[in-house]
């Protein structure tokens, strides 16, 4: 099924990108907003979700690019996903010096939406539990 790119932006609640990067590269970091738990194998990451009747979703991804306090990209290892990623930039702000964080991800039309309240409530997440 083919699959079309979405953009997202957001402003963060904070000027430091020693504070951010964390969130958006490291497994401790990842697992307070984007999956319930995240793991890494040798490079391999494993994103895990639990439903309400206690059964878990997992997947894995790899990082494909990264440059520190830039942007970091992720490629599922799933052939469900084959042939797309997704990224997190950060970007200065230019009003508030804050930072803004650009989510490239891809979705197929019917979902777009639901992609998008997914990373909607991946941020409420990230603003609630760092407050960034």
């Amino acid at each position: 099924m083919k699959r079309e790119k979405i953009n997202i932006e957001r402003e963060l609640s904070s000027r430091s990108a020693n504070i951010i990067w964390p969130l958006l590269s490291t497994p401790s970091g990842l697992s307070k907003w984007i999956a319930d738990e995240v793991k890494n194998d040798n490079g391999v990451l494993t994103f895990t979700w639990g439903t309400r009747d206690g059964h878990t979703d997992s997947r894995k991804a790899e990082v494909v690019e990264s440059k520190k306090f830039d942007r970091i990209r992720y490629r599922w290892l799933s052939d469900d996903f084959a042939g797309t990623y997704w990224e997190l930039r950060l970007e200065k702000g230019d009003i508030t010096d804050d930072y803004i964080l650009s989510i490239t991800d891809f979705a197929p039309e019917d979902d777009h939406d639901l992609v998008e309240e997914i990373w909607d409530n991946n941020l409420e997440r990230l603003h609630r539990n760092t407050g960034v």
